[in-house]
């Protein structure tokens, strides 16, 4: 086999490369006023000769721009350098300065696009947590009714939803951080407050389901319990919500016992096992008074009993049961009269 020199060169280029590479994911850029950046731990930028120097100079004039409170001149420096030497170890930094000085403008929207930029582009950044926390504390003031400002200036209305998207933006990012089961909560807390509880049901499903071991868990399971009973229209309807609360109360009086708010899962407890037992005694009701069938009104009485049996529904319930085996032997009675007439 000839050996081709164009080949070889490439080759060595490639090895060349990644080895730039691997230097740039080393590096850390360190900032001081009297020296500016520095790179530390690596040996190289990621760019060399004059576009090196170019690219350093322009980020000493944004970062100087920025620490003395000119904003504008710090954005256009930074944003020269993330569209100039994007490959290089100081486009990250860029975007996220620019992020900064954005969130401190208020410029919320785009203050979380510049961190996102640099988690798109740069997942290997060692800014990640501190990115994330940043983008949660970011989706966490719009949800508390933070507003975005034009330029820095001209506030805008709350933006409630904008702050759900972004909690599960952050969500994608990072499923296994501390933030998580956070942003969970904190999108079921942006769904109740704009009346969508079927989504914040959602929301409190996958802690409970995802993050189990979260310190978070224990309200997320009390929340469900409150939203589904919120759900619930009375004794004369679907029950199905009713029974979704009382299994949450119940897991959760089970699983945390020595939880603080075990006494307002027992009271809620109390009040869902009450509207259940309601609703069987209302319907027992409709077929006794209503259609006399006297069998179907023992089943739902008994149920009544079965589901809160130390209640003041379940004394109720015994009364009407003992009302219907009256009238059940009062109408067997009556019917053997009647059938005697007829044969005679």
């Amino acid at each position: 086999m000839s050996f081709e020199p164009a080949r070889a060169l490439r080759a060595i280029t490639t090895v060349l490369a990644f080895g730039l590479l691997a230097g740039v994911a080393r590096a850390d850029l360190v900032w001081t006023r009297a020296t500016g950046w520095q790179i530390e731990g690596g040996v190289l930028a990621g760019l060399t000769g004059a576009q090196g120097a170019d690219a350093l100079n322009l980020m000493n004039k944004a970062r100087l721009a920025e620490e003395n409170g000119s904003t504008h001149a710090a954005l256009s420096a930074y944003k020269k350098v993330g569209s100039k030497y994007s490959s290089s170890i100081y486009a990250p930094e860029a975007f996220y300065h620019s992020g900064l000085i954005r969130w401190k403008r208020h410029q919320y929207f785009k203050a979380f696009e510049a961190f996102q930029t640099v988690l798109a582009r740069y997942p290997n950044v060692k800014r990640f947590n501190e990115i994330i926390q940043d983008e949660y504390e970011i989706a966490a003031t719009l949800l508390n009714g933070g507003r975005n400002r034009l330029f820095g200036v001209v506030p805008t209305f709350t933006n409630r939803e904008r702050a759900v998207q972004y909690m599960e933006v952050i969500l994608v990012d990072a499923p296994y951080s501390d933030y998580a089961p956070l942003c969970l909560m904190a999108v079921a807390r942006g769904h109740q407050y704009l009346g969508q509880n079927e989504e914040a049901i959602d929301a409190l499903d996958r802690i409970v389901n995802t993050y189990s071991g979260s310190v978070i868990a224990p309200d997320a399971y009390l929340r469900l319990a409150q939203l589904h009973s919120a759900l619930v229209e009375g004794p004369y309807y679907d029950q199905a919500e009713t029974k979704q609360a009382i299994t949450y109360d119940e897991d959760f009086m089970i699983l945390f016992p020595t939880d603080p708010k075990i006494a307002r899962a027992a009271t809620s407890l109390d009040q869902m096992k009450k509207v259940l037992a309601e609703s069987k005694m209302k319907i027992g009701d409709f077929y006794f008074y209503k259609r006399d069938n006297y069998p179907a009104a023992r089943v739902f009485y008994n149920e009544a009993i079965t589901s809160y049996p130390d209640s003041d529904v379940t004394k109720r319930a015994r009364v009407r049961l003992n009302d219907v085996e009256a009238k059940a032997n009062a109408s067997a009675q009556g019917g053997a009269k009647k059938k005697h007439f007829l044969f005679f």
